[in-house]
C-alpha cells in the first residue's frame, strides 16, 4: 500500500487556502491505490472524504479527522471524437486538447479549475453548455458492492449543477475516469450575452479556438481564473447556484424591482435568476469585506480569503449574504461548493 501522510494541511491543496489538517492523507496514482485506501480506511473504521482538484471546497479549521483520497488518476485515449480522460486529469488542459481537435461541446467550459473527475459530480456548466451535454459513461468505484461500475449519462442523473453523486448516491461512487462524445464540425455555441457581446460585428462566424480564448479572458476578468498571485482568486468560484424559480415567483420579483431581472432558460414553467444580481442589490457589492474574507472586486459570486482567513470567517460572510438576499428577495441561495469537516450543514 502507499504510504500514508498523517496531520497533513488540507489548505494547501484547495483554491481557498483555508481548512485544518487530514488526519490521514493519500494521493492515489492508479485504481490500486484507491482500492488499498478504502480497505485501511474499512479496517479501522475511518470516515472518507475524497478530494479532487480542491476548487469547490471548503474545508473546516478543526479539518477532517480521517482519510482524504486525493484521486490523482491521470492518462487519457481518443477513438475519433470521444476522449476517456482519468479522473485526475486537469480539466482545462482537457478542454484545449479537445478544441486543438477541433471538436466542440466544451470549449464553454474553458478555464473552470479542478479536474476531470469533479465534471460529472457537479455537471460543471458555464455560457450555455454543461457535462450532460457530452458525456458518455462514468466508470466509477462503487463503494456499496466493492465492484468497479460503468454508469451512462441516463445513470447520472443530470440535473442543473446536480447529479446522483453528490445527491442521492453521495459517497456511494469514486469517479476513476469519464468517457466524452466530442462533436466534429460543429459551431462553437455563442448563446450567453457575455460571448455574444464579444463577437458582435466579427466579419466571420467565432472558431473554436477564438471562444475558448474568450471565455477564458471574460473568466480572468470575474476573478474566474486561477491566477497565481491574484488574490481575487483565493476562492472556490461562485459560492453560490443561480436559482431556479417557479414563473410566479420570478413574475413577483420583476414587479417589484426597479430594472430588468436577468432571466435566462431552465425548462417548462422555471426561469433561473442571476445569485451576482440578487447579492448585489442585497447590498454585498464587490470588494464588500467582513474581516480577512470578502467579495472578489472582481465578481460578486465569488468569495475570496482576503489574506489569513479561517474558515469559519468565509463561513460566516455566506451566512450574512445569505440572510441579506433571503430578508430583501424571500430566495434562499443554494452554495456551490463541498463543505467537509463541519459539524452543521450550511
Amino acid at each position: 500500500m502507499k504510504p500514508l501522510q498523517e496531520n497533513l494541511p488540507l489548505s494547501a491543496w484547495t483554491t481557498f487556502r483555508v481548512g485544518g489538517n487530514a488526519r490521514y492523507f493519500v494521493d492515489a496514482t492508479s485504481e490500486q491505490d484507491v482500492l488499498d485506501a478504502l480497505d485501511y480506511a474499512k479496517s479501522r473504521n475511518l470516515p472518507v472524504f475524497v478530494l479532487g482538484g480542491g476548487s469547490n471546497l471548503l474545508v473546516s479549521d478543526r479539518g477532517f479527522d480521517g482519510l482524504v483520497l486525493r484521486i490523482g488518476l491521470k492518462g487519457t485515449a481518443w477513438s475519433g471524437s470521444r476522449l476517456r480522460a482519468a479522473a485526475g486529469e486537469d480539466w482545462d488542459e482537457l478542454v484545449a486538447a479537445c478544441v486543438a481537435r477541433d471538436l466542440g461541446g466544451v470549449e464553454c467550459l474553458s478555464g473552470i479549475p479542478g479536474l476531470a473527475g469533479g465534471t460529472p459530480v457537479q455537471n460543471v456548466g458555464a455560457y450555455g453548455q454543461e457535462i450532460a451535454d457530452v458525456l458518455a459513461v462514468v466508470r466509477a468505484l462503487d463503494r456499496r458492492a466493492e465492484s468497479i461500475v460503468e454508469l451512462s449519462k441516463q445513470d447520472c442523473g443530470f440535473t442543473y449543477r446536480s447529479s446522483i453523486f453528490n445527491t442521492s448516491q453521495k459517497d456511494r461512487y469514486i469517479v476513476l475516469s469519464i468517457d466524452y462524445q466530442l462533436r466534429e464540425r460543429v459551431a462553437p455555441q455563442v448563446t450567453y450575452p457575455d460571448l455574444i457581446r464579444r463577437f458582435e460585428g466579427k466579419s466571420s462566424p467565432p472558431t473554436l479556438p477564438e471562444v475558448r480564448a474568450a471565455v477564458r479572458e471574460i473568466r480572468a476578468g470575474k476573478a474566474m481564473l486561477i491566477v497565481e498571485g491574484d488574490p481575487d482568486c483565493r476562492s472556490a468560484g461562485s459560492f453560490f447556484k443561480n436559482p431556479i424559480l417557479p414563473e410566479p415567483v420570478y413574475a413577483h420579483l420583476q414587479e417589484n424591482a426597479h430594472e430588468a431581472v436577468p432571466r435566462y432558460p431552465a425548462g417548462t414553467g422555471t426561469v433561473k435568476t442571476s445569485a451576482a444580481w440578487l447579492i448585489e442589490r442585497a447590498g454585498f457589492k464587490k470588494g464588500f469585506a467582513m474581516g480577512a474574507a470578502g467579495v472578489s472586486s472582481k465578481h460578486t459570486l465569488a468569495l475570496i480569503n482576503r489574506g489569513g482567513a479561517k474558515a469559519a470567517d468565509i463561513l460566516r460572510l455566506a451566512r450574512e449574504i445569505r440572510r441579506g438576499v433571503e430578508d430583501n428577495f424571500g430566495i434562499r441561495l443554494i452554495p456551490e461548493p463541498v463543505f467537509v469537516g463541519f459539524d452543521e450543514e450550511f
